[in-house]
C-alpha cells in the first residue's frame, strides 16, 4: 500500500526535520503553516488535500508580502528578514511555477472551450476564470492570469 505522500505529510515530516536538527526558526514558520492547515480542517470538518493545502500557502505569502512591505514602511528591518524567511520557506510547497509560455497556452484552451471555438465576448469572463484556477493555482499568479485574459477580451 504505497501511497504517494501528501503535501501535508511532507510538511509534517519537515517540521519533524527542523526539530531534530534544532531550526527554531524554520520550526516556528512550519508549525505555523500546519497551525493554518489544522484551523481549516477543523473549521470546515473536512482533511484538506494538496489543492487546499496549496491555497493555505498562497494565502500565507500573501499575509508575507504585505508584512514585509508595512514593516519595510516602518523601518524594522529586523520584521522584514523574519517575515522573507517565512515567504521563503512557504515557497518552497508551491507547484514548481508556469512559464509565460505556458499560461498563455492554458488561456488560449480555457477560451476555447468556455466560448466552444466561437468570439470571445466579455461575458465569457467569469466561465473562462472558472476553468482557468483549478488549472493553474499555486501555478501562477491568478491575478496575472486575469489580466492577461482581459486583454485578450479588449484585444
Amino acid at each position: 500500500m504505497s501511497e504517494t505522500p501528501t503535501l501535508k505529510d511532507r510538511i509534517t515530516d519537515d517540521m519533524k526535520a527542523a526539530m531534530r536538527a534544532r531550526e527554531t526558526d524554520r520550526l516556528g514558520a512550519i508549525r505555523m503553516l500546519l497551525a493554518a492547515i489544522k484551523q481549516k480542517e477543523v473549521d470546515e470538518r473536512v482533511v484538506v488535500d494538496d489543492a487546499s493545502v496549496i491555497a493555505i500557502v498562497e494565502r500565507l505569502i500573501k499575509q508575507r508580502k504585505d508584512s514585509i512591505d508595512q514593516f519595510g514602511k516602518a523601518g524594522r528591518d529586523d520584521l522584514v528578514q523574519k517575515e522573507t524567511a517565512e515567504l521563503l520557506l512557504l515557497q518552497a510547497y508551491l507547484p514548481q511555477a508556469l512559464s509565460e509560455a505556458e499560461v498563455n497556452q492554458a488561456i488560449d484552451a480555457a477560451i476555447d472551450e468556455a466560448t466552444g471555438g466561437g468570439a470571445f465576448a466579455p461575458s465569457a469572463m467569469g466561465k473562462v476564470m472558472a476553468l482557468l484556477k483549478p488549472r493553474l493555482a499555486g501555478r501562477a499568479d491568478m491575478s496575472k492570469v486575469s489580466g492577461l485574459v482581459k486583454a485578450r477580451i479588449s484585444a
